[in-house]
């Protein structure tokens, strides 16, 4: 049977696959490292859900529904929705604006966030035996009020240290003392590149955008993800709910 079934030919898949078409998608000119960043996570969960080599032209909806229920079925709203937008834009590229169709958006509710309090911050502050990547991260994002995505974007080469500022995008992202003790031992050495970086580098099968990629350290940029789940373990004992706090909550006000 085994014979046989060897025997039995088997067409060839037309068209590219899942894995070459999100790689052609991510590597268009166009999108900054952010919406690489954004898309590449999306894209990426759901080739493992359905495969790289599944042809392109066979995915469907279903597809689609069912990898994401997997993935972000109990997340919030937020985001369910941005990870649906990046299907839709990967979908109008692709000329398969049906990929989406089984992908609701959800109603997002905004509750008032309230941030850490004084006494709290001053706790973590003073907490020297964590990484100075923390310290500076947690410092900048508390001082700036900017957004966690935008400052994880900064790059060594636009920093300002003189003016306590440096450009994100198309605005700028300014700091207080406390940052500006602790970003010059943080960039010491570096000259260029992404301004928070991970402890390791990649491996050969992980390899980073360039624009996300140090080209002095061979590692690559802090992610979201990492960085949001090195602050809630550090801020546990801090959290009355025992949870630890969100990256977030670092620019808003008590």
């Amino acid at each position: 049977m085994h014979r046989r079934a060897a025997e039995i030919p088997v067409p060839a898949a037309s068209g590219p696959t899942l894995g070459q078409a999100a790689r052609e998608f991510l590597e268009r000119g166009g999108l900054d490292a952010g919406t690489v960043r954004s898309y590449g996570q999306t894209l990426r969960r759901l080739r493992l859900a359905v495969g790289d080599r599944t042809p392109l032209a066979s995915l469907t909806a279903d597809h689609v529904a069912r990898a994401f229920n997997a993935a972000w079925g109990e997340a919030a709203a937020a985001t369910w929705n941005r990870h649906r937008s990046a299907v839709r834009s990967f979908g109008a590229w692709a000329s398969m604006e049906h990929l989406a169709a089984g992908l609701d958006r959800r109603a997002e509710t905004r509750p008032r966030t309230r941030g850490i309090g004084p006494a709290q911050l001053e706790v973590l502050w003073d907490r020297l035996d964590l990484p100075l990547r923390e310290r500076t991260l947690w410092r900048l994002l508390h001082e700036s009020a900017a957004g966690v995505t935008a400052v994880l974007s900064l790059n060594v080469e636009d920093l300002d240290l003189d003016d306590r500022r440096a450009r994100a995008g198309g605005s700028w992202v300014s700091w207080r003392s406390g940052t500006a003790r602790l970003l010059p031992d943080l960039v010491a050495g570096r000259t260029r590149g992404p301004l928070f970086l991970t402890d390791r580098r990649p491996g050969p099968s992980r390899v980073p955008a360039q624009a996300d990629l140090c080209p002095e350290t061979g590692r690559r940029r802090l992610s979201y993800e990492r960085a949001e789940y090195l602050f809630k373990q550090a801020t546990r004992s801090l959290d009355p709910a025992g949870d630890g706090y969100t990256l977030r909550r670092l620019r808003y006000p008590t």
